[in-house]
């Protein structure tokens, strides 16, 4: 009976003990989630802790044995052996041990969710999580609206179908005729679609594509590439006019003279135009032929082959710089000459020189009233004839005899004496000059003296911008610059016999007289930053160049005389080469007269 009793009282503190262990489990499982229990602070420094969560005087219940309990722990062999109350004791303990430890456990937890709320707080903070639930609450009303109104016309769509839908008899007969119209429609546009769909699709307009090219950087083996690239390509072009040149100049007089009677023979018959075609069509031949691998030469003038420089690899900045400038002048001097050709031809519409303009006008009516009054067949042949002499005869003998050129040959007159715009200019603003010096000389000088001729006059009174130049340099009234440098040459003089920086370089203009080399500064001051050198008195003359580290020549004249020890550097002038010609042959001619006086 005794032991009957205890087993009940057993199963039920073997289930206390488990649902014990499964809480401690739990516990480690809020414990490891979260951090370390010494990253916490005490449980007494958290505000959100209530006095019964963070006092540690918390009442716990001693579970107490009851003299019935010890009565059944006892020994059936004797009462209250040692081993039996050891054993509850340990019980005990290890029953308050627990309950210490789920008490530690839970304030690890309390903290825990102290922190997890303070991060929530800091990440409702930082997203804005009430705007965007305010956000959310709008675009579902929004939708629910939006619903409705769907709703609401689908409602009247389908009272507008059921009103207006016939009965069912009639609705069949429609229903089948509609099938029929239908499929025959559907039919005719596939096959119309099949036939002619794809050049429907050509006509269809489209929007056009802005498509920006994207420029290349600057290369100096690109830009070879391509002046080479060019130069082939206008090779049969010019080519085509050598041949033409060598046709009028009676280069192969055989050749010239069955080309000739060719073509007055065509244009007399009036196959001018089918000659024309024929030459095309020959010329297509002999290419084809070519293309082929064919060795067909058929010039007037014989093609001399130009070597051709392998392209190097690696430039130095010198070749480079140097490729840069050769390019350059030579898009500058076939710029200028399309630019000229163009502006000539503008000017002559433009009637900017009416003379030459009325010329064409009246050539332009008089054909036109001769395509009106005469047949086709005359005009043509007067034309073709025309042009056939002109072509083979009279531009031969005017290339022979320049002199009948410039007086007899209309077109070429016409064209040399039509102006470009840097020529109106120039005599715009010698038309200014020329007002104003004859007010100055009007002014200043009433009356020249008579034995003076017009040359002499324009001398006397020739000045720059500083005054008149024979004042500036203390020359003779009969000293002035000569016609290449009237307006002089802008250049630095570098003295090297000076040390002072001031004295070193002068920056001014340069001007040639009959004797003189005459430097003006363009510092205003005294007259004793100008330099004047006798012509008789040079020693020496040469290029020279300034910085030898720059590619090319040089931009500077050295001029040697007895009065200094090194020469002296006129540089950074544009125009170089012109300046030293003139120069040097002024200076020759004024040696040679002077050589010749003094052996007379």
């Amino acid at each position: 009976m005794p032991l009957s009793c205890r087993e009940p009282e057993r199963h039920v503190r073997v289930k206390q003990r488990s649902s014990v262990l499964n809480m401690l489990r739990r516990l480690d499982k809020i414990r490891f989630r979260g951090h370390k229990r010494d990253d916490f602070l005490d449980l007494a420094e958290s505000p959100n802790a209530s006095d019964t969560e963070c006092s540690d005087e918390i009442p716990l219940k001693v579970p107490r044995t009851s003299p019935r309990d010890s009565e059944e722990l006892r020994d059936p062999a004797g009462p209250g052996t040692l081993i039996m109350a050891t054993g509850v004791q340990d019980f005990n303990r290890t029953e308050f041990d627990r309950l210490n430890e789920i008490k530690g456990h839970l304030e690890i937890a309390l903290l825990e969710k102290h922190f997890l709320q303070e991060e929530l707080r800091k990440l409702r903070e930082e997203t804005n999580a009430e705007m965007l639930r305010q956000e959310l609450d709008r675009e579902r009303q929004r939708r629910m609206e939006l619903e409705q109104k769907v709703q609401e016309v689908l409602k009247a769509r389908t009272e507008e179908q059921t009103a207006q839908q016939p009965p069912k008899g009639q609705a069949q007969a429609s229903n089948g005729a509609e099938r029929r119209s239908q499929g025959l429609s559907s039919r005719l546009q596939k096959w119309f679609y099949e036939r002619f769909g794809e050049y429907v699709e050509d006509f269809r307009f489209q929007p056009e594509e802005n498509t920006v090219e994207t420029e290349e950087p600057l290369s100096a083996r690109r830009l070879t590439e391509n002046m080479r690239r060019l130069k082939r390509g206008a090779k049969p072009v010019t080519n085509f006019v050598k041949n033409l040149s060598a046709l009028s100049d009676w280069y192969s007089v055989y050749t010239s003279a069955i080309a000739f009677t060719v073509y007055m023979n065509a244009v007399w018959h009036g196959w001018a135009i089918p000659l024309f075609l024929f030459l095309a069509i020959l010329r297509l031949s002999l290419n084809y032929l070519i293309a082929r691998g064919w060795r067909i030469q058929w010039s007037i003038v014989p093609e001399v082959s130009e070597p051709m420089e392998p392209p190097k690899e690696d430039l130095t900045v010198s070749e480079k710089f140097q490729l840069v400038l050769d390019v350059a002048q030579k898009a500058q001097n076939l710029f200028g000459k399309m630019a000229d050709i163009l502006e000539k031809i503008k000017n002559l519409f433009m009637w900017v020189q009416p003379e030459i303009t009325q010329k064409l006008y009246v050539a332009l009516w008089a054909a036109f009233l001769a395509s009106c009054f005469f047949p086709y067949r005359l005009v043509g042949l007067t034309v073709g004839l025309y042009a056939g002499i002109k072509f083979f005869l009279i531009d031969f003998i005017f290339k022979r005899c320049p002199r009948l050129r410039a007086k007899y040959d209309t077109p070429y007159i016409i064209w040399r004496s039509l102006p470009t715009d840097p020529q109106l200019k120039e005599r715009s603003s010698a038309a200014v000059s020329r007002r104003l010096q004859t007010t100055s000389s009007r002014s200043y000088v009433p009356s020249a003296p008579a034995g003076l001729g017009k040359e002499e006059d324009a001398g006397r009174f020739h000045s720059t911008k500083k005054g008149n130049f024979h004042e500036i340099f203390n020359l003779t009234e009969n000293e002035r610059p000569l016609a290449v440098c009237e307006n002089g040459w802008r250049c630095c003089l570098i003295n090297r016999d000076r040390k002072m920086p001031t004295d070193y370089i002068r920056n001014g203009v340069l001007y040639v007289t009959e004797n003189y080399l005459c430097f003006e500064s363009s510092k205003s001051g005294s007259s004793k930053r100008n330099k004047v050198i006798k012509l008789v008195d040079i020693t020496d003359i040469q290029k020279y160049k300034v910085l030898s580290v720059l590619p090319g020549s040089g931009m500077g004249i050295a001029v040697s005389t007895p009065s200094t020890q090194k020469p002296l550097v006129f540089g950074a002038m544009v125009h170089r080469d012109e300046a030293f010609e003139t120069i040097l042959s002024q200076y020759i001619k004024i040696t040679s007269a002077a050589a010749s006086g003094g052996d007379s």
